[in-house]
């Protein structure tokens, strides 16, 4: 099974009301990612402005790079993004922060591959489809 197949599962389940935090959280991201201005590629450019550059760095060449909990919280911060999946997901921002420890270098490091990441809006075809 492929990373978006697990996306889609996570994400289909979080939006049935089912699931673990894992999933809400994932799903809750796919969402917050869509409607986050300057989309996937404002996310990496905070990454890198937050001394996160050797992360992203890893992530656009496929890697998936272990991420603890205060690096997505420095990474993520002032873009609202941690908030907005939490909220979407239904659960604190502290779980939110812990799940995204896992999953978020995940969804980067597939998005961003070869330094090319997807414009605002442009994860809605996978979102669309879970809905």
């Amino acid at each position: 099974m492929g990373l978006l197949d697990s996306l889609e599962g996570m994400a289909a389940q979080a939006m049935a009301g089912s699931g673990s935090d894992t999933m809400k959280v994932a799903g809750g991201l796919m969402e917050a990612l869509n409607n986050q201005p300057g989309g996937l590629g404002a996310v990496v450019e905070n990454f890198r402005n937050n001394g996160l550059g050797a992360h992203v760095d890893a992530m656009q060449n496929g890697a998936t790079p272990q991420m603890t909990p205060d690096q997505v919280q420095a990474g993520l911060n002032g873009t609202g993004l941690l908030e907005a999946a939490a909220a979407k997901a239904g659960v604190s921002p502290e779980v939110a922060q812990q799940v995204m420890s896992t999953v978020l270098p995940l969804v980067m490091s597939h998005f961003v591959q070869n330094g090319a990441a997807p414009e605002q809006g442009m994860l809605g075809g996978l979102l669309s489809k879970l809905l």
